[in-house]
C-alpha cells in the first residue's frame, strides 16, 4: 500500500491557500510516490500558494529526489480582480498585481519542505523550452484556457519519461461542472496512444506514459 504523507504535511496542505480538496490531494500524493520510483524529478505546472506542492515535496523527500514547481505567480485568468477566484490578500499593494510567491514561500517554510523544492518563476512555455531533463511526473494545474492548457501539455508532455505519470487537475467531463480545457488535453493525451489511464479521483486524472506519440 502506498504510504501516506506525513501528518504535518497533511495539516499544512489543509491550512494552505488553494483549491484542491483532500481526496484529490491524497491521489496526487499516491501518484507522486509511484512516479518517484523512477528516480526523476516531479514537476508541477501551476504553483499558486503551494497547497499541492507540499504533497509533491513530501513524496520527493521520501524518495530522495526533487520536486519542481513552475509558475509566474501573477495568477491565472479566473484569479484576477472581478473574477470568481480572486483573493485580494495576494495582491501586491505596491504594484496592484497578484503576487502569490511570498505566500508560496511561507507555505513551504512552515511545512519544513523548502529543501525539497525548486521553484521556477516564469511562464510555463518559456521554461519548458529550456528544460532538458527527463521527468518522472508532470502535474498540469495551470491556466484553464485552451491556449494555456494546450501549451502546458505540449511543452511538458514530451519531457515525461516512459513509465512516468501525467497528472491533470480540473478534468470535468460535464461542461456544467467547470472549464473544458483540462478535459480536452486529457482526451488528447489518451487519443495520442502514448498514455494509459491509471486512476480518476474527483477531477484528478492520472495517466502513465507507455510510448511515443505525444
Amino acid at each position: 500500500m502506498t504510504a501516506a504523507p506525513a501528518p504535518e504535511t497533511v495539516a499544512a496542505f489543509e491550512s494552505a491557500k488553494g483549491f484542491m480538496p483532500r481526496h484529490e490531494g491524497l491521489a496526487l500524493y499516491a501518484a507522486a510516490r509511484d512516479a518517484a520510483a523512477l528516480g526523476l524529478p516531479l514537476l508541477e505546472v501551476g504553483t499558486y500558494c503551494g497547497r499541492s506542492t507540499l504533497l509533491l515535496a513530501d513524496a520527493a523527500r521520501a524518495a530522495g529526489i526533487t520536486a519542481v514547481t513552475v509558475d509566474h505567480h501573477r495568477g491565472s485568468e479566473e484569479q484576477q480582480e472581478g473574477w470568481e477566484y480572486h483573493d485580494p490578500a495576494v495582491v501586491d499593494p505596491e504594484t496592484g498585481r497578484m503576487d502569490t510567491l511570498p505566500a508560496f514561500r511561507r507555505t513551504l517554510y512552515h511545512a519544513g519542505l523548502e529543501d525539497h523544492v525548486i521553484a521556477v518563476v516564469g511562464r510555463s512555455p518559456q521554461v519548458a523550452r529550456v528544460w532538458a531533463a527527463p521527468l518522472g511526473l508532470v502535474f498540469i494545474d495551470g491556466g484553464h484556457t485552451d491556449e494555456h492548457a494546450s501549451g502546458d501539455y505540449e511543452g511538458w508532455g514530451p519531457k515525461l519519461a516512459e513509465g512516468g505519470l501525467l497528472v491533470i487537475h480540473d478534468v470535468f467531463p460535464d461542461p456544467a461542472d467547470g472549464g473544458r480545457a483540462p478535459y480536452r488535453i486529457y482526451r488528447r493525451a489518451l487519443a495520442s496512444g502514448a498514455f494509459d489511464e491509471v486512476s480518476a479521483t474527483g477531477s484528478l486524472r492520472v495517466l502513465r506514459r507507455t510510448g511515443p506519440g505525444i
